[in-house]
């Protein structure tokens, strides 16, 4: 039996393939830019890094400045491929008025929350963190309730986005343990980050689409 919701029936338009958002496209275009300028310091930009133990002085500002940061030209290259390409449905979900600046909080809340989930699983190592990536996994994890949903937002137990899910997890988790992941150079992978920026991305796109008024997609129910 189908599930109605009338507020939500209106059928939304396609929207075209690489027609890429500017605020994608700016933050996109400023990783490998800001990795240009982060290898004329000289300490490579250590000094904005994020270490758990900065929680426990009480410095917070690594939060944010770190997601500035990469360790290599293929780490930004490859956030910056990963943001175009799962950063454009979020976008485009919160339209052109307030989208832009909508979409600005959206990616720097999930990267802030994920290198904070980092640094509390970590508590008080000394081991800097750098890179977008969790900021990138929270708009993955925004995508996976997007992707193929035409401008709508799948529920979060629909068995598209579970597997979706349980797959970018187990990609996650190889590279971490693994630790293989083009750029990485041997630098310890914080998938942690990672899962965490993905679960606030994929929780929070939910209740922001019906705040944009674009709608959660009901799937027909089965017995």
């Amino acid at each position: 039996m189908a599930r109605q919701n009338s507020r939500f029936d209106t059928p939304q338009p396609h929207e075209p393939m690489f027609n890429v958002p500017l605020p994608v496209l700016l933050i996109a275009l400023s990783m490998p830019v800001l990795f240009f300028f982060q290898q004329q310091l000289p300490d490579m930009g250590a000094s904005m890094a994020f270490a758990p133990a900065d929680l426990e002085q009480g410095r917070w500002g690594g939060l944010f400045t770190s997601m500035l940061l990469h360790a290599s030209w293929p780490h930004a290259l490859m956030n910056a491929v990963a943001a175009v390409a799962f950063g454009a449905p979020v976008a485009r979900l919160f339209g052109d008025r307030i989208g832009p600046s909508v979409f600005l909080l959206f990616y720097v809340s999930c990267g802030a929350l994920a290198a904070l989930g980092y640094g509390l699983i970590h508590w008080g190592s000394p081991n800097p963190m750098v890179g977008a990536s969790g900021a990138v996994f929270g708009l993955i994890g925004a995508a996976t309730r997007l992707l193929g949903a035409h401008g709508r937002v799948r529920p979060l137990l629909d068995k598209r986005v579970i597997a979706m899910s349980l797959a970018w997890m187990a990609v996650n988790l190889f590279t971490g343990v693994v630790g293989y992941m083009p750029g990485a150079e041997g630098a310890q992978i914080a998938w942690e980050a990672h899962a965490v920026g993905f679960v606030v991305g994929i929780l929070a796109i939910g209740p922001l689409g019906r705040l944009f008024k674009r709608g959660v997609l009901i799937e027909e129910e089965t017995a």
